[in-house]
């Protein structure tokens, strides 16, 4: 049976987004509380229970990012690329602008989305999407014995039956296009972001685009909590949180408020993350953590040439590893424990969101289509804060495995 799906990415303006497990190691204090708090407004969400007070967005797994709107400076409907927001930004507003600017794919795509975007009626704003086709880009394929329009943009193959009203729908259109954000401004470098509004729906309607939101829906009614799944994660949030309140808020910000140290950490963390590896001995991936960012330092070191430079280094390296005292690496230990809590009830979460779509998600590998769960979600609370929600074992080992087949691989 065909597993069903949901998903997008979105990163704020000149910011990458975070995966929500890591606002713990980002943010301190702050982001452990807010990671916490967003996975039990989501958990009220889906049993019932919630007075609103959180967003989920779908990640998409398009490419690229694309930006469209109105100039503020000039009135004129432009669509560009990620250096929107650079001093000086780059857009596009003719096709010889595009020519000029780009060429092969990424030429193509951006004269199409100049050509038909216009078709929304967007009189105002800057909104921020990912683009999923162009109408060469899709395929008639036959999915577990049946037919599909498939997309395949990046990691993740879209799957939709040919037979389908929205399945009719794509295939008549020229680009297809997911939005997340909107921006608004009198000049670009001063827009502020706005996450998980609903953007399509302000649009005018085109057979040419498929435009859709990134806000999640439960199409199927699948996505709510039993009363024995909702007591699991209440159980998990509630081990974390008796963790996040004994421990050293010394220890935790202290992460956060070193660049060096931070990046040092979340390194080797993700190096786990990669191979798909959960951290199941906590107070080993802190002595390998001590390991490598002594080794580290020690190649750093010899890379240089100078006494001088040797010695600029160690001391780094000496100041670095002077954050781990014996009750540091205690604290260190609690963290990373509280950091499996929360990654346990956050994949609870999403397997339950991936369960309210009608658009199959599939990897493409040498034996054949693959089912796999979608990317994931982003929430965002109240205060317009977003993290990202990602089963990252299931995503990475997609991402960087040699046997997937990727939308751009012939």
């Amino acid at each position: 049976k065909m597993k069903k799906f949901s998903t997008y990415i979105t990163e704020e303006k000149n910011t990458h987004m975070e995966h929500l497990e890591d606002a713990v190691l980002n943010a301190g204090v702050k982001g452990a509380r807010d990671a916490i708090n967003l996975l039990r407004n989501l958990r009220d969400m889906l049993a019932g229970s919630s007075d609103s007070a959180v967003d989920v967005t779908v990640k998409w797994d398009g490419a690229p990012a694309i930006f469209a709107g109105i100039d503020p400076t000039d009135g004129k409907f432009f669509v560009a690329k990620k250096g929107i927001f650079n001093k000086n930004p780059k857009i596009y507003k003719t096709e010889a602008e595009v020519k000029a600017d780009t060429s092969g794919d990424l030429a193509k795509k951006l004269s199409l989305t100049l050509k038909y975007l216009p078709e929304l009626g967007i009189t105002q704003g800057v909104y921020q999407g990912d683009l999923l086709y162009s109408r060469s880009d899709l395929k008639k394929q036959t999915v577990d014995g049946e037919k599909m329009v498939t997309f395949h943009p990046n990691t993740i193959m879209y799957a939709v039956p040919l037979a389908s009203e929205l399945g009719r729908t794509i295939r008549q259109s020229q680009i297809g296009i997911v939005w997340h954000t909107t921006y608004t401004g009198d000049s670009f470098e001063n827009m502020s972001a706005s996450f998980g509004k609903n953007i399509a729906s302000k649009f005018k309607n085109s057979k040419n685009v498929w435009s859709v939101d990134a806000m999640f829906q439960d199409v199927s009614g699948n996505a709510t909590f039993t009363k024995k799944e909702t007591t699991r994660i209440t159980k998990l949030l509630s081990d974390a949180g008796k963790i996040f309140r004994k421990l050293d808020a010394k220890t935790l910000n202290g992460i956060s408020d070193n660049p060096e140290l931070l990046q040092k950490v979340k390194t080797h963390y993700n190096t786990k993350v990669r191979k798909g590896e959960r951290i199941t001995n906590v107070s080993a991936h802190v002595r390998d953590l001590v390991n490598y960012i002594t080794e580290f330092y020690g190649k750093e070191a010899e890379k240089r040439k100078t006494p001088q430079g040797k010695a600029k280094q160690t001391d780094k390296r000496d100041e670095i590893l002077s954050f781990f005292s014996n009750s540091n690496k205690k604290n260190l230990e609690n963290i990373f424990t509280m950091m499996n809590y929360i990654i346990v009830a956050k994949e609870i979460i999403v397997d339950k969101l991936d369960q309210a779509s009608n658009i199959g998600t599939f990897l493409r590998t040498a034996r054949g289509f693959e089912v796999t769960a979608p990317e994931g979600y982003v929430g965002i609370d109240r205060k317009g804060s977003a993290l990202k929600l990602v089963n990252r074992m299931e995503f990475s080992r997609a991402n960087f495995s040699s046997d997937v087949i990727k939308g751009w691989e012939k």
